[in-house]
């Protein structure tokens, strides 16, 4: 069996491959309209989307230190479970970008790590408390956005119903290179930070460090690993958010 060192090793590579893959899976979420709509070519949709991910991950360290301590304690858990909920994740990722489905790498992420804690652990293992929150959060989150998308749109549909719609697409064309940019950077700070999270559960785990905090380094891995696969794109999802959901003008 590889020893304690060889596993944290094995989780910082697979945790680092997990947010490639999350950065060329959900680039599609940040950009895609924008793509569709020629509002950005898809060549600088895809860099200003690696940029600003690289960006938002430097941003804090929050969703670290709730998926890192908010699920199991760390130091009750091996590096073999962590390992394996990483992996879970990444296989759901895979088969979704390959259908060319949009999925939250959020939700296959939590869902691995849950699902490896309690085929090694049982139940008793998890934190329910914090389990609890994200699990509401997820469950929230696409109804709160489905009802602000409503209210807003409602909200520029009176306001500007009557003027010319080329003059208005014109007008909002323009300003999804700011929404893409910022759709971009909040990816970053959140997505990135889970995978910083999972590491720094490992080191607590491995006993490399006593509490829990996340290492520059860690910061500037995920960063870097969130950017590349970003600048790698994902046109199979972006080609499904742009154009087989709903038509864009």
């Amino acid at each position: 069996m590889p020893s304690g060192i060889v596993w944290l090793v094995i989780v910082v590579l697979v945790a680092l491959l997990f947010d490639y893959i999350n950065g060329f899976h959900d680039t599609a979420n940040a950009i895609a309209t924008s793509v569709s709509t020629k509002a950005l070519t898809p060549q600088r949709a895809v860099m200003l989307a690696a940029v600003l991910n690289f960006i938002g991950a430097l941003s804090g360290t929050a969703v670290a230190g709730t998926i890192g301590k908010g699920i199991v304690a760390p130091q009750d858990i091996t590096q073999e479970v962590v390992v394996a909920g990483l992996i879970g994740a990444i296989c759901w990722n895979i088969i979704t970008w390959l259908s060319g489905i949009p999925s939250s790498s959020s939700h296959a992420l939590i869902g691995g790590i849950v699902g490896a804690v309690v085929a090694g652990y049982g139940f008793g293992a998890l934190i329910w408390a914090g389990l609890q929150k994200i699990i509401l959060i997820l469950i929230l989150s696409p109804i709160l956005g489905f009802t602000s998308g409503y209210l807003i749109m409602t909200i520029l549909f009176f306001v500007f119903g009557r003027k010319s719609p080329v003059k208005v697409n014109e007008v909002f064309r323009r300003l999804q290179i700011f929404s893409a940019s910022m759709m971009s950077f909040s990816h970053g700070s959140n997505d990135a930070q889970k995978s910083m999270g999972i590491i720094t559960m490992a080191l607590v785990s491995a006993g490399l460090i006593t509490e829990f905090y996340v290492p520059l380094w860690v910061i500037l891995a995920c960063a870097t690993a969130m950017a590349l696969g970003t600048a790698a794109g994902g046109w199979r999802i972006i080609k499904t958010m742009g154009g087989k959901i709903f038509k864009l003008e």
